[in-house]
């Protein structure tokens, strides 16, 4: 890590985003970069506007999340992953560190929400987890502090903590490496995790680049904090991009997309759901809500300053039943 002298910031240098990604690579795959043609981008944001798209929504388990996870498990050392592991999430981290403690051979038990699609449930028991269900996300994580304190288990977090941070911040080497140098980018922001990873990447490759954040304006706990200048949370979460509903910043991963991001835009459910509805029909991508959060802003908040430059955008999960794909895009054609 280098500091930052004027903040003590502990930022990931680039060697060690590199050796990361080496260290995972058996264990994720290098999502692909895909330049998007189309008169809907033509007509919306003009003939000179480039749009590339980082793929993440291919990734292992259907987000990026193991980057992240993996990374973590090969933290622990012997006695820790004979205790077994432990995690919190509204579905894609849940998976994400079930299939890491499979490919290790540990155990996990991972605490969802009643209210997570049964897909997602159903997806982290296929990879040997045990999954405990809880009212909501703020009950969940009482309930890991309860089972860290019972059965001795290592938490891996769902999205604060420089190993998970260090482990996404691979997203946007990746990109830099496989897309043209980009003017701008845009990173859906739930805990922040994933924008501080990319962007403490992206920033290091390319320093012009501007990186906007874009959170539901239902879980707004990133845009609330960048407001008030401090950690901010929020009493429940009020959208159908239920992977993005973090009920609180927390200290590193909100100092990093403070340090980097230009400022965090805000998409209704409505736009997501147009951009659900876009992606499919222009690419036939099903992607989940919080996936189409990057496209929402693109057409949306931050169609302006997008317009006559080269944008990058993540495509960050996929992981939805076919029957709630096609009852969110079924209204709308």
């Amino acid at each position: 890590m280098r500091v930052d002298t004027q903040t003590d910031l502990e930022i990931p240098t680039l060697d060690e985003i590199r050796a990361t990604r080496s260290r995972i690579d058996p264990y994720i795959l290098r999502t692909p970069v895909w330049r998007w043609q189309s008169d809907a981008v033509a007509k919306t944001l003009g003939p000179d506007t480039e749009i590339w798209l980082k793929l993440e929504l291919f990734q292992k388990t259907g987000t990026f999340k193991p980057r992240g996870a993996v990374n973590s498990l090969l933290q622990l050392d012997a006695a820790d992953r004979k205790r077994g592991v432990t995690a919190v999430s509204a579905g894609n981290h849940a998976i994400a560190v079930a299939y890491a403690a499979q490919i290790f051979g540990v155990s996990a038990k991972v605490v969802m929400p009643a209210s997570a699609p049964i897909f997602r449930v159903e997806k982290a028991r296929s990879y040997g987890a045990e999954v405990v269900l809880v009212e909501d996300v703020y009950e969940g994580f009482a309930e890991v502090e309860r089972i860290q304190a019972e059965e001795g288990r290592a938490f891996v977090h769902p999205f604060e903590g420089r190993t998970i941070i260090t482990g996404q911040a691979t997203v946007g080497l990746e990109l830099c490496e496989d897309a043209p140098p980009l003017d701008m980018l845009v990173v859906p922001v739930g805990g922040g995790g994933l924008a501080a990873g990319i962007s403490a990447a992206v920033k290091q490759l390319q320093p012009e680049c501007a990186i906007f954040g874009v959170e539901p304006e239902g879980a707004d706990t990133m845009h609330r904090s960048f407001a008030s200048g401090a950690l901010e949370s929020i009493e429940s979460v009020q959208t159908i991009a239920t992977s993005l509903g973090a009920p609180a910043a927390l200290p590193y991963s909100y100092s990093l997309c403070r340090r980097f991001l230009e400022e965090i835009a805000l998409v209704s459910d409505e736009e997501m759901l147009c951009a659900i509805r876009l992606l499919f029909h222009e690419m036939k991508l099903a992607c989940e809500p919080a996936c189409a959060a990057s496209t929402a802003a693109l057409f949306g908040p931050l169609r302006a300053q997008a317009a006559g430059k080269r944008v990058g955008l993540i495509l960050c999960g996929s992981n939805i039943g076919v029957d709630t794909f096609a009852e969110l895009i079924g209204n709308g054609g």
